[in-house]
């Protein structure tokens, strides 16, 4: 336990003289990170609160330009029309930091089959389209040859509200299917083609059965206790709870696996082939290992604020984040950013005064 003594001192050297507050508002998948971050951080720098509000990216995004929140948080990059009006309302650009990676993946329970399966582009967007209706169909039992695959239903499960996941979800369906792209398209919340409604936040997300909403599942019920169905999660969420998921076809043709090192290489790729690719889409990007629904969370902050003294702590809680944080978030399952996207981050945050 810090004496006072000790307490001030770390004050004073950090530069700020008066205790700070940071309110940080959005994506719910990054919030038991922020909750290790912040305990971590006020080891480091006492004088810094910060308190964040899992409200959901689009939430989130739109309180952070109304001036309401310090920061906010997001899966999905700003649209030029956001960072314009984000400019004209704050009156400053808008930094778009990486503080980690993540990933979405396939959750399926079948019948007889207990094996890693494999999806191509064209099966997942061919499920979601109602295109792919049994688990034999040729287009997943070609991927997966030897797996006794059943003449069975699948069930389809998709969220039913705003969500990040249903974002990078849809953007991969969006790429690799053209029929996907002319449809339901990307976005938060799309109009599924078919399936059933999953709400809630991530790590709390409940499966609603029947017309009159009657029985209500976790994920984890949902991928093992009902026959044939499947769905999509973040992998953090996955691994926590021990979700069976499946490999992905990337852009070279290639099935990955979503693990930390095909999540990073993904990321990697892009900063090889893309200008300022910590603020890009990482979606299907060209990679012989890389995962390819994998995406930067991001996390917002005005330019310039008004309250210096909250702008120094602000930056050093960044520079801090970037840093010794990205070791917190192996632990709990999260990516952490390669050194190249890295080193570009910290250049974002310089740009902070």
């Amino acid at each position: 336990m810090l004496t006072r003594a000790v307490r001030i001192l770390v004050i004073v050297s950090s530069g700020i003289l008066h205790a700070q507050t940071l309110h940080g508002v959005g994506s719910s998948s990054p919030y038991s990170l922020f909750s290790e971050w912040f305990k971590d951080y006020g080891k480091v720098n006492p004088a810094v609160k910060m308190h964040y509000k899992p409200t959901g990216s689009a939430h989130g995004i739109d309180q952070f330009i109304e001036g309401r929140a310090d920061f906010a948080v997001t899966d999905a990059p700003l649209t030029n029309d956001q960072r314009e009006m984000a400019r004209q309302k704050l009156g400053a650009d808008v930094l778009q930091i990486p503080m980690m990676l993540a990933a979405v993946v396939p959750v399926y329970t079948v019948a007889g089959v207990d094996v890693e399966l494999k999806f191509t582009g064209a099966a997942l967007a061919g499920i979601y389209l109602g295109k792919i209706t049994r688990w034999n169909d040729s287009e997943i039992a070609n991927a997966n040859p030897g797996v006794p695959l059943p003449d069975e239903k699948i069930i389809v499960v998709h969220r039913s509200d705003s969500s990040d996941i249903t974002y990078m979800w849809t953007e991969f369906l969006s790429k690799v299917s053209p029929a996907w792209r002319a449809g339901p398209g990307k976005g938060l919340n799309v109009k599924w083609p078919i399936g059933l409604g999953a709400k809630g936040d991530d790590g709390v997300e409940d499966l609603v059965i029947g017309p009159e909403g009657s029985y209500a599942y976790l994920v984890d019920d949902l991928v093992r206790s009902i026959s044939n169905s499947i769905g999509y999660v973040q992998f953090h969420y996955a691994v926590d709870r021990k979700l069976p998921y499946g490999d992905v076809q990337n852009a070279s043709g290639n099935f990955a696996r979503a693990a930390e090192l095909s999540i990073i290489a993904e990321a990697v790729s892009a900063a090889k082939s893309i200008p300022d690719a910590y603020r890009s889409s990482l979606v299907d990007v060209p990679s012989e290992i890389g995962y390819p629904i994998s995406s930067f969370i991001w996390i917002l902050v005005p330019a310039s604020m008004a309250d210096k003294e909250k702008t120094k702590a602000m930056a050093d809680f960044l520079k801090w984040m970037l840093k010794d944080g990205q070791n917190s978030a192996e632990a709990l399952h999260y990516v952490r950013l390669p050194s190249s996207i890295v080193g570009e981050a910290l250049t974002e945050v310089a740009r902070l005064h």
